[in-house]
Protein backbone atom coordinates (compact mmCIF):
# COMPACT_ATOMS: atom_id res chain seq x y z
CA UNK A 1 0.00 0.00 0.00
CA UNK A 2 1.38 3.43 -1.00
CA UNK A 3 1.83 6.09 1.63
CA UNK A 4 0.43 9.60 1.22
CA UNK A 5 3.92 10.91 0.49
CA UNK A 6 4.50 8.30 -2.23
CA UNK A 7 1.23 9.28 -3.88
CA UNK A 8 2.15 12.95 -3.83
CA UNK A 9 5.57 12.32 -5.37
CA UNK A 10 4.23 10.46 -8.40
CA UNK A 11 5.87 11.96 -11.52
CA UNK A 12 3.70 14.43 -13.43
CA UNK A 13 3.03 13.64 -17.09
CA UNK A 14 4.15 16.98 -18.51
CA UNK A 15 2.74 16.12 -21.93
CA UNK A 16 -0.75 15.29 -20.66
CA UNK A 17 -2.36 18.48 -22.00
CA UNK A 18 -0.42 18.38 -25.25
CA UNK A 19 -1.31 14.74 -25.95
CA UNK A 20 -4.98 15.43 -25.24
CA UNK A 21 -4.96 18.24 -27.77
CA UNK A 22 -2.89 16.39 -30.37
CA UNK A 23 -5.36 13.55 -30.06
CA UNK A 24 -8.19 15.96 -30.87
CA UNK A 25 -6.48 17.04 -34.07
CA UNK A 26 -4.69 20.18 -32.90
CA UNK A 27 -1.32 19.97 -34.63
CA UNK A 28 0.45 23.11 -33.43
CA UNK A 29 -0.05 23.31 -29.65
CA UNK A 30 1.85 26.20 -28.07
CA UNK A 31 2.80 26.78 -24.45
CA UNK A 32 2.93 30.41 -23.28
CA UNK A 33 4.48 31.90 -20.14
CA UNK A 34 6.00 35.15 -18.92
CA UNK A 35 8.63 36.29 -16.43
CA UNK A 36 9.24 39.62 -14.75
CA UNK A 37 5.97 40.60 -13.11
CA UNK A 38 7.50 41.29 -9.71
CA UNK A 39 10.73 43.26 -10.35
CA UNK A 40 11.03 46.98 -9.69
CA UNK A 41 13.01 47.47 -12.90
CA UNK A 42 13.31 46.12 -16.41
CA UNK A 43 10.87 44.59 -18.87
CA UNK A 44 8.35 41.80 -18.64
CA UNK A 45 9.21 39.05 -21.13
CA UNK A 46 6.94 36.34 -22.50
CA UNK A 47 7.68 33.33 -24.68
CA UNK A 48 5.66 30.91 -26.76
CA UNK A 49 6.95 27.42 -27.69
CA UNK A 50 5.56 24.81 -30.10
CA UNK A 51 6.93 21.27 -29.81
CA UNK A 52 6.65 18.38 -32.25
CA UNK A 53 4.65 15.35 -31.08
CA UNK A 54 7.82 13.26 -30.71
CA UNK A 55 9.47 15.71 -28.31
CA UNK A 56 11.70 14.14 -25.66
CA UNK A 57 13.46 16.42 -23.19
CA UNK A 58 13.92 14.57 -19.86
CA UNK A 59 14.40 16.86 -16.88
CA UNK A 60 12.83 19.93 -18.47
CA UNK A 61 10.82 21.76 -15.79
CA UNK A 62 9.58 25.13 -14.61
CA UNK A 63 12.46 27.62 -14.93
CA UNK A 64 12.24 28.47 -11.20
CA UNK A 65 13.14 24.88 -10.33
CA UNK A 66 16.30 24.83 -12.44
CA UNK A 67 19.76 26.25 -11.80
CA UNK A 68 21.05 28.98 -14.16
CA UNK A 69 23.39 26.53 -15.96
CA UNK A 70 20.51 24.06 -16.43
CA UNK A 71 18.29 26.83 -17.79
CA UNK A 72 20.97 27.77 -20.31
CA UNK A 73 21.35 24.12 -21.31
CA UNK A 74 17.61 23.66 -21.85
CA UNK A 75 17.37 27.03 -23.58
CA UNK A 76 19.66 25.70 -26.31
CA UNK A 77 17.87 22.35 -26.47
CA UNK A 78 14.42 23.98 -26.71
CA UNK A 79 15.56 26.21 -29.56
CA UNK A 80 16.94 23.15 -31.38
CA UNK A 81 13.99 20.82 -30.71
CA UNK A 82 10.99 23.14 -31.03
CA UNK A 83 9.06 23.62 -34.24
CA UNK A 84 9.03 27.31 -33.46
CA UNK A 85 9.28 29.78 -30.60
CA UNK A 86 8.43 33.45 -30.17
CA UNK A 87 9.33 36.17 -27.68
CA UNK A 88 7.37 39.23 -26.56
CA UNK A 89 8.87 42.14 -24.60
CA UNK A 90 7.09 45.03 -22.88
CA UNK A 91 9.33 47.76 -21.50
CA UNK A 92 9.00 49.56 -18.20
CA UNK A 93 7.34 52.72 -19.56
CA UNK A 94 4.55 50.69 -21.10
CA UNK A 95 4.24 48.64 -17.90
CA UNK A 96 3.66 51.89 -16.02
CA UNK A 97 1.08 52.94 -18.59
CA UNK A 98 -0.84 49.65 -18.74
CA UNK A 99 -0.27 48.07 -15.27
CA UNK A 100 1.71 44.86 -14.86
CA UNK A 101 -1.13 42.41 -15.51
CA UNK A 102 -2.14 43.98 -18.80
CA UNK A 103 1.52 44.38 -19.76
CA UNK A 104 2.13 40.67 -19.10
CA UNK A 105 -0.83 39.66 -21.25
CA UNK A 106 0.34 42.01 -24.00
CA UNK A 107 3.82 40.46 -23.89
CA UNK A 108 2.21 37.03 -24.31
CA UNK A 109 0.15 38.36 -27.24
CA UNK A 110 3.35 39.64 -28.89
CA UNK A 111 5.11 36.31 -28.35
CA UNK A 112 2.29 34.42 -30.08
CA UNK A 113 1.80 37.00 -32.83
CA UNK A 114 5.52 36.91 -33.63
CA UNK A 115 5.40 33.27 -34.74
CA UNK A 116 5.61 32.56 -38.46
CA UNK A 117 3.01 29.80 -38.19
CA UNK A 118 -0.23 30.41 -36.30
CA UNK A 119 -0.76 27.94 -33.41
CA UNK A 120 -3.91 25.81 -33.36
CA UNK A 121 -4.22 25.96 -29.57
CA UNK A 122 -2.59 27.80 -26.66
CA UNK A 123 -1.76 26.46 -23.20
CA UNK A 124 -1.23 29.49 -20.98
CA UNK A 125 0.47 29.42 -17.61
CA UNK A 126 -1.88 31.13 -15.14
CA UNK A 127 -5.59 31.70 -14.82
CA UNK A 128 -6.32 34.14 -17.65
CA UNK A 129 -6.68 33.95 -21.40
CA UNK A 130 -4.86 36.36 -23.68
CA UNK A 131 -7.30 39.08 -24.77
CA UNK A 132 -7.95 39.91 -28.41
CA UNK A 133 -6.40 36.70 -29.69
CA UNK A 134 -8.73 34.52 -31.77
CA UNK A 135 -7.04 31.20 -31.02
CA UNK A 136 -8.50 28.48 -28.73
CA UNK A 137 -6.87 28.87 -25.31
CA UNK A 138 -6.69 27.00 -22.01
CA UNK A 139 -5.25 28.75 -18.93
CA UNK A 140 -3.48 26.22 -16.68
CA UNK A 141 -2.67 27.24 -13.10
CA UNK A 142 0.95 26.19 -12.42
CA UNK A 143 1.15 25.33 -16.10
CA UNK A 144 4.94 25.72 -16.08
CA UNK A 145 5.04 22.68 -13.76
CA UNK A 146 2.30 20.69 -15.53
CA UNK A 147 2.91 21.31 -19.24
CA UNK A 148 6.18 20.74 -21.06
CA UNK A 149 5.36 23.50 -23.54
CA UNK A 150 4.67 26.03 -20.78
CA UNK A 151 7.82 24.95 -18.92
CA UNK A 152 9.82 25.50 -22.10
CA UNK A 153 8.25 28.93 -22.56
CA UNK A 154 9.18 29.84 -18.97
CA UNK A 155 12.81 28.88 -19.63
CA UNK A 156 13.07 30.82 -22.89
CA UNK A 157 11.51 33.90 -21.28
CA UNK A 158 13.66 33.64 -18.13
CA UNK A 159 16.96 33.24 -19.99
CA UNK A 160 16.14 36.07 -22.39
CA UNK A 161 15.19 38.43 -19.57
CA UNK A 162 18.19 37.52 -17.40
CA UNK A 163 20.50 38.28 -20.32
CA UNK A 164 18.82 41.63 -20.82
CA UNK A 165 19.25 42.51 -17.13
CA UNK A 166 22.93 41.53 -17.19
CA UNK A 167 23.43 43.86 -20.15
CA UNK A 168 21.57 46.65 -18.35
CA UNK A 169 23.81 46.14 -15.33
CA UNK A 170 26.73 47.44 -17.42
CA UNK A 171 24.85 50.71 -17.88
CA UNK A 172 23.52 50.94 -14.31
CA UNK A 173 26.08 49.01 -12.17
CA UNK A 174 25.11 50.63 -8.86
CA UNK A 175 21.82 48.67 -8.81
CA UNK A 176 23.45 45.20 -9.22
CA UNK A 177 20.97 44.13 -11.91
CA UNK A 178 23.31 41.27 -12.85
CA UNK A 179 22.54 39.69 -9.48
CA UNK A 180 18.99 40.74 -8.58
CA UNK A 181 17.57 40.99 -12.16
CA UNK A 182 15.55 44.01 -11.04
CA UNK A 183 13.92 42.35 -8.02
CA UNK A 184 13.90 44.14 -4.66
CA UNK A 185 17.04 42.76 -3.03
CA UNK A 186 18.63 44.58 -0.11
CA UNK A 187 21.40 46.08 -2.28
CA UNK A 188 18.90 47.14 -4.91
CA UNK A 189 16.68 48.91 -2.37
CA UNK A 190 19.68 50.58 -0.74
CA UNK A 191 20.88 51.88 -4.12
CA UNK A 192 17.39 53.05 -4.97
CA UNK A 193 17.23 54.95 -1.69
CA UNK A 194 20.69 56.52 -2.20
CA UNK A 195 20.65 57.35 -5.91
CA UNK A 196 16.98 57.37 -6.85
CA UNK A 197 15.48 55.43 -9.77
CA UNK A 198 17.20 55.06 -13.13
CA UNK A 199 15.57 55.02 -16.56
CA UNK A 200 14.47 51.37 -16.41
CA UNK A 201 12.76 51.50 -13.02
CA UNK A 202 8.99 51.03 -12.99
CA UNK A 203 7.59 54.29 -11.68
CA UNK A 204 4.19 52.77 -10.89
CA UNK A 205 5.64 50.24 -8.43
CA UNK A 206 5.32 51.12 -4.75
CA UNK A 207 9.01 51.18 -3.71
CA UNK A 208 10.00 53.27 -6.73
CA UNK A 209 7.02 55.59 -6.31
CA UNK A 210 7.86 56.16 -2.64
CA UNK A 211 11.43 56.98 -3.60
CA UNK A 212 10.24 59.54 -6.17
CA UNK A 213 7.89 61.14 -3.63
CA UNK A 214 10.75 61.39 -1.13
CA UNK A 215 13.00 63.06 -3.72
CA UNK A 216 10.31 65.62 -4.50
CA UNK A 217 9.88 66.41 -0.82
CA UNK A 218 13.63 66.96 -0.43
CA UNK A 219 13.57 69.39 -3.36
CA UNK A 220 10.74 71.34 -1.76
CA UNK A 221 12.46 71.41 1.63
Amino acid sequence: MKTKREKNTKPVDKLFYERELWGKGYRFVAGVDEVGRGPLAGPVVAACVIFPEDINLPGLDDSKKLTPPKREEFYRKIRDCSLEYGIGIIREKEIDKLNILRASLKAMHKAVSGLKNRPDFLLIDGNQKIPELAIPQLPVVKGDSLSLSCAAASIIAKVERDRMMRNLHRKYPRFCFDQNKGYSSKKHLEALEEFGPCRIHRRSFKSVMECLVKQERLKID
